[in-house]
């Protein structure tokens, strides 16, 4: 996936309300508000002065123009747009690079299934039964190399394990694939000290068949991409 238009650098000045930003351009002040497309905590990704960049968007009319899209942290660049994910997990199952869902074809986006609940992705394998699949943006790394998730409490994502394993009892597969968007990480673990409930639905959610998987991405200035799969290991902090 490659940005359309070069980013903008900047020093990021604070993040609140959840999907707002103040960065510091070019030496500017005073600073500009920007949308942060992210409704997680950021832990470890919000210090004052982390070197960030931008993208513009190309509507006008747009209150915000710039989008907060990549955080320096832990020296090593940090995609936090949760909006990419389920774009980047299309890529990686085109490219084959989890070979569980190899040659599913092309996935419908944002289906209805379950009690109000939308599926990012559903294809259909060979033999024409649908494979659900739920994509979770990972970017928190506290102990070198070990990405985690959650980094918050996310009550709708415990309801989407639930919804998964009950179409995998009704005939169906269905799939957790969580896109890590930085590339210092070798491994995926749960954090159960952001998000105990979570954890305990994962862990019910694969015993009763719904599968799961990490991909790790690069991430460079120009773009992002999906480049492997990474081990699904123990749960952290208990």
């Amino acid at each position: 996936m490659d940005f359309p238009t070069p980013l903008i650098p900047g020093r990021l000045v604070q993040r609140y309300k959840r999907f707002l930003a103040d960065v510091e351009i070019n030496g500017e002040d005073p600073p500009v508000t920007v949308h942060c497309p992210n409704p997680g905590a950021m832990l470890g990704l919000k210090a004052p002065g982390s070197r960030v960049w931008l993208s513009r968007s190309a509507n006008a009319k747009r209150k915000l123009p710039l989008t907060l899209e990549i955080v320096e942290a832990d020296d090593t660049l940090v995609g936090i747009n949760t909006g990419l994910p389920n774009r980047l997990a299309e890529e990686a199952i085109a490219a084959g690079l989890v070979p569980a869902l190899a040659g599913l074809g092309t996935a419908r986006r944002e289906v209805r299934y379950a009690a109000n609940s939308r599926v990012d992705l559903l294809y259909q394998d060979d033999h024409g039964r649908p494979v659900y699949v739920e994509v979770k943006n990972v970017h928190l790394m506290r102990t070198p190399g070990l990405a985690e998730f959650p980094d918050c409490v996310t009550t709708r994502g415990a309801k989407h394990l639930l919804d998964l394993a009950a179409q995998v009892e009704a005939g169906d597969r269905a799939v957790m694939l969580y896109i890590v968007q930085r590339a210092d990480c070798d491994r995926l673990a749960f954090s159960a000290d952001l998000d105990p409930a979570y954890t305990k639905g994962f862990t019910e959610a694969i015993v009763r068949g719904v599968e799961a998987y990490a991909v790790r991405c690069d991430i460079h200035l120009s773009g992002i991409s999906p480049v492997a799969t990474l081990p699904i290991v123990e749960t952290c902090r208990p």
